[in-house]
């Protein structure tokens, strides 16, 4: 979900890698140990948690995060926790980024000194406030000025405990004076609107004194400030929280006699002493932040079509896609949104094709095919990772989730073996799981997607053309992904495929190893098997697998998923489980004189129906069709007071679900709306807050059939259940090319130079591919061209942005 900025949305993602932390102090215990976990916050928002790693001081995490960012906020932050025996959890330290610092640490793993947390240093929301100097004239003829302030809404303050009742006092301070005002509470509410107004006298005659009663005493004026603290107004006996506070001198006014802002809301300045702040131990973090500043299709248009049209160009290397390839630093860099890009325009085979056919005519050894980091071979990873990610949950997620959580041993390695382990078991168990690995992925073939399917006809049939008298090869150069770069990554890694929710333990992490090893080998048909091991330990295991049995059944798979004509997978597909986990539910009132109270209930989300039940494993308590979801939009806040729900429209009623923060509240949105918008009855309009005390809050209409009084959202793209936004890609395309303008230039020149017509005599040119210079100059001209016409919209949003900012503290 973009964030709406003047004629323009703003994409916000974040990538990152939670590493480890050190030296964090010592539990005050006997056995001195904690068992930690780690928080990843949007301001106060936990939006994920790691696993708990125990009994450390310098807990290793190895956890990686990716989310695109629903909302604005002010700080990402990261917290650690401490659990104790009695499951209660405390806070250990936090680091806190500023929004606008994390490009300073962008991309780079970055050591952070934990910092203590204390409810005053919690601050987050923003207050709109105005500013009015007026003069007076009183009784007695003396003139006075008179301040009017104005506090009009507060936006984003914290939700304590559950609750927000704000309220805000209003001081005029200086020298001798701080008399304090307060606004009315406003309950349940988090963006409360105040609108109220307090009245000061600011120049004040002074008491009578040798001076003549006419004269009066200015105040320094310079001197003078006013002061706004929110205020959590709390039931209980402890007082009401602090939310923060803002400070504005009155010189503010000097320039005009009023004055309007908005302020981010600060930390209360208590001149306490802090800790040293090496007290707390440090945390390492790796942070990716990327923003995207997407205007309208119409200006994507020239650089979009010069990219579209990558595959018909010949040679493929002179055309703009694989230009982009050659310039970046990585090549992953530019595979993501020229994947992203061809594939939400039904344009990814042909241009894989053509990258893929070149790259084959260019290989000297079939040995070596497919097995660089190539731009090919980037690209079908990336197209696998999207296109395949269901496949792969359907195929391998059962048997991770019950090796992950059966702990049986496999270490076959002698040396590694631990005291009471049998080397013969653990074999046992070991190829038990390989051949219920290897049976599942070799049957899966129907599964396969057309997409990856597509793909792989194309890398077999340019192989085969390639290398005429090696009759094995149009098996390698599809083994070459499929297995070595699409099922053995997942079985090594399950948590960076979303097959597990977080890193493995040691034990089931090392079994997965061997597992992955020994289906690499069995996917990748290579002559010798046993030499391809370097340790004897495995080399002696893989004899289980010697059997002609096992080559022949990857060969049939490998045929199934790379013929062009397969069967549609649609007519035998099984329920596949797209998402799970624990929501807050309202009852649907489906008894007369029920109460509508809400539950916490985990919900399951399948292609086939979205189910909840009131714990992990029970029966459904209740199950709608997808065919039955005619909408999923959010609920307006307003509705319940609470912040992050959404609804699923069905015939006859809405459910009305809260999520656990915003970015789960999206993923669910997402994906609910991605099985559903294919159904024949989707509604055009809803209503975007509940039916509550006999009307609907938002229109106001009386009648709970009433049709809706808001268009619904339009739903995501109906390619293969992707939601990729094809203006943002080409922006994030054109960022790539502006970041590398100088490569481009020189790559240019290259096209110029008197190397790339006779031979590399100039090595500073011999990075680039250039097969036709001519062709190759032809496209530079015209992305140096279109990169340059965007550049000059983006530094005219900018500086109109500057113009138009009224600066608060904010």
């Amino acid at each position: 979900m973009a964030v709406e900025e003047e004629g323009l949305r703003v994409f916000q993602s974040v990538k990152i890698k939670i590493g480890e932390a050190k030296n964090l102090p010592t539990y005050p215990g006997p056995n001195k140990m904690r068992d930690c976990y780690c928080t990843v916050n949007l301001d106060q928002e936990e939006v994920f948690r790691t696993k708990i790693v125990e009994k450390s001081l310098c807990p290793f995490y190895g956890e990686d995060f990716y989310c695109e960012i629903p909302r604005n906020f002010r700080h990402l932050s990261f917290y650690i926790f401490d659990r104790d025996v009695f499951r209660r959890d405390s806070i250990i330290g936090k680091v806190a980024i500023q929004k606008e610092d994390l490009p300073k640490y962008h991309n780079r793993d970055t050591w952070f000194q934990l910092q203590h947390v204390d409810a005053d240093s919690e601050v987050q929301g923003k207050v709109h406030l105005e500013l009015r100097l007026s003069e007076v004239i009183t009784d007695t003829g003396v003139v006075c000025h008179k301040l009017a302030t104005r506090i009009l809404e507060c936006q984003g303050l914290p939700i304590v405990n559950g609750q927000c009742d704000p309220y805000a006092t209003v001081a005029l301070a200086g020298p001798c004076r701080s008399e304090a005002k307060k606004t009315k509470v406003k309950k349940k509410t988090n963006n409360p609107q105040f609108d109220e107004v307090f009245y000061f006298e600011v120049t004040r005659p002074c008491s009578y004194s040798r001076k003549s009663h006419f004269d009066f005493e200015e105040e320094d004026v310079d001197k003078l400030e006013i002061r706004v603290d929110l205020w959590n107004a709390s039931n209980l006996k402890f007082g009401d929280e602090f939310l923060g506070e803002l400070r504005v001198p009155l010189n503010v006014l000097r320039q005009s006699s009023s004055y309007e802002a908005w302020y981010f809301l600060q930390p209360r300045d208590n001149g306490s002493k802090s800790l040293k702040p090496g007290d707390l131990g440090s945390l390492r973090l790796n942070v990716v932040y990327t923003e995207d500043h997407v205007f309208s299709s119409d200006y994507y248009g020239p650089l979009r079509d010069l990219l579209l049209k990558s595959a018909d160009v010949e040679p493929v290397s002179a055309s703009a896609a694989h230009i982009l390839g050659e310039v970046c630093k990585e090549k992953q860099e530019a595979a993501i949104p020229l994947v992203r890009l061809f594939l939400h325009y039904g344009r990814v085979v042909p241009f894989i094709s053509a990258i893929a056919n070149a790259e084959v005519r260019r290989t000297q050894d079939p040995n070596t095919i497919f097995r660089g980091n190539s731009l090919t071979s980037k690209c079908i990873d990336e197209t696998m990772k999207l296109a395949g990610m269901h496949y792969l949950h359907v195929t391998l997620k059962p048997t991770i989730e019950e090796i992950c959580q059966s702990h049986k041993s496999c270490e076959i390695d002698p040396v590694k073996l631990k005291d009471g382990e049998n080397l013969e078991n653990n074999m046992e168990n070991l190829r038990q799981y390989v051949d219920r690995i290897f049976n599942i992925i070799t049957k899966s073939g129907v599964s396969c997607p057309t997409v990856m399917c597509d793909i792989f006809f194309s890398l077999r049939e340019a192989a085969a053309k390639r290398f005429q008298d090696d009759l094995d090869v149009r098996y390698t150069a599809v083994s070459s992904f499929i297995f070595l770069r699409f099922f053995a990554p997942a079985i090594l890694s399950p948590n960076l495929f979303q097959l597990t929710p977080h890193h493995t333990d040691p034990q089931t992490s090392r079994t997965l190893t061997l597992i992955s090893k020994t289906i690499q080998t069995l996917g990748s048909l290579s002559k010798s098997k046993s030499a391809s091991f370097k340790e004897s330990y495995m080399a002696a295991f893989y004899e289980f697998f010697n059997e002609q049995k096992y080559a022949d059944a990857v060969k049939n798979f490998l045929d199934l998923i790379s013929s062009s004509g397969r069967r549609d997978p649609k007519s035998i597909e099984q329920p596949i489980l797209l998402k799970e986990g624990f929501m807050i539910k309202r009852a649907q009132g489906r008894k007369r004189f029920g109460m509508k109270n809400f539950k916490k209930r985990w919900f399951r989300l399948t292609n086939h129906e979205f189910a909840y039940q009131k714990s992990k494993g029970d029966q459904p308590l209740c199950s709608i069709p997808i065919e039955n979801i005619l909408a999923v939009e959010r609920l307006e806040e307003e509705s319940f007071k609470m912040k992050n729900m959404f609804q699923v429209i069905q015939p006859e009623r809405a459910l009305y679900i809260q999520a656990n923060n915003c970015v789960e509240a999206k993923a669910w949105i997402d994906i609910l709306t991605k099985v559903s918008q294919r159904n024949k009855k989707r509604l055009t309009v809803y209503h975007p807050s509940a039916y509550l005390n006999g009307h609907w809050l938002c229109c106001r209409a009386s009648s709970d059939t009433a049709p809706g009084c808001s268009p619904c959202t339009g739903g995501l793209p109906a390619n293969i259940q992707l939601d990729i936004d094809g203006d943002r890609e080409t922006e994030r395309i054109y960022s790539l090319f502006n970041l590398y303008m100088s490569k481009l230039e020189k790559m240019q020149e290259a096209c110029g130079s008197r190397s790339v017509y006779d031979g590399p005599e100039q090595e500073e040119y011999s990075t680039f591919i250039i097969d036709d210079p001519q062709e190759t100059y032809k496209t530079l001209k015209q992305v140096i061209t279109g990169v340059g016409a965007l550049e000059q919209e983006h530094a005219q949003y900018r500086r109109d942005k500057f113009k138009k900012t009224k600066y608060g503290s904010q």
